[in-house]
């Protein structure tokens, strides 16, 4: 994959001697994602300088500011650790618009990386996945306006809103159907620099690819929802807001696995499990 003048950033835990909470923050600017360039790394400091949470741990051999890392040695993880996980509701097309802007949100527990298992509880019901365009934020804002609100996106990234659809029609918060433990995978990096007009979006369910759509589907664009959500709270840096879902989806099952892709950004993949 090719992306003109983009930097990628990801948050990532050593392979060989990481510990269960250790983590790093990485970056790459080869164009080609899958070129050699695309896959040597260079470990950077936290670009969320003022959340605690994001501050990543301690240089150790092999992981000093400035030195690189080949993709192999390490595993990726959701690219932060949100205070705020927010969604947009009712966001497609012109229906969308033609309702007022709607948000709910997402537990930050909910958040998993690439690679790791959605789990479905028993009883849980129908569940699908839905493929975002999500914004990452980069710093700590509030009021934010139409002219303003790319001044607070670091980039963006893929997540994956599980959403649990009987529980949708009896929650009318939402709050269970997306909250569960799991059901926010996000990654597998952060893409700055990208124009998000109009870039393709969809979901490969089992090697099978369902209809794709656009993020220009969208009803309610980036800068009016950052508009929208900071005119009644402030964003913080990781934070991370899922812009909607305009593609196909299908009911997800254990055993199965979900890859979510969008252009200029990637592939986000997870396997969907039985919760024990």
């Amino acid at each position: 994959m090719t992306v003109t003048s983009a930097r990628r950033i990801a948050r990532v835990r050593p392979v060989a001697h990481g510990a269960e909470d250790e983590f790093f923050f990485v970056a790459n600017d080869a164009p080609d994602f899958n070129s050699d360039a695309g896959k040597v790394w260079t470990v950077t400091g936290t670009p969320f300088a003022a959340s605690a949470a994001n501050a990543g741990s301690r240089p150790r051999s092999g992981w000093e500011i400035g030195g690189t890392v080949d993709e192999a040695s390490f595993t990726f993880l959701a690219p932060s650790i949100p205070a705020n996980v927010l969604g947009m509701a009712h966001n497609t097309g012109r229906a969308g618009r033609d309702l007022p802007p709607q948000a709910f949100h997402k537990a930050a527990t909910s958040v998993v990386g690439p690679g790791d298992a959605i789990e479905l509880r028993p009883g849980v019901g129908r569940v699908e996945p839905e493929a975002e365009l999500a914004i990452v934020v980069g710093s700590k804002v509030r009021g934010l306006t139409p002219g303003s609100a790319k001044s607070a996106i670091l980039g963006y990234t893929i997540a994956n809103d599980v959403s649990a659809r009987d529980l949708q029609e009896s929650d009318e918060l939402w709050i269970s159907a997306k909250s569960q433990d799991t059901f926010t995978p996000v990654g597998p990096w952060i893409v700055t620099d990208l124009t998000v007009e109009d870039v393709a979006i969809g979901i490969r369910h089992n090697g099978v690819e369902l209809k794709a759509a656009s993020s220009a589907d969208l009803g309610w664009k980036v800068e009016e929802i950052l508009t929208y959500l900071t005119s009644f709270m402030t964003l913080h840096p990781g934070d991370l807001v899922l812009t909607g879902f305009p593609a196909e989806c299908v009911p997800i099952v254990p055993g199965d696995t979900v890859t979510c892709h969008i252009a200029g950004v990637g592939e986000l993949t997870n396997p969907v499990v039985g919760a024990s």
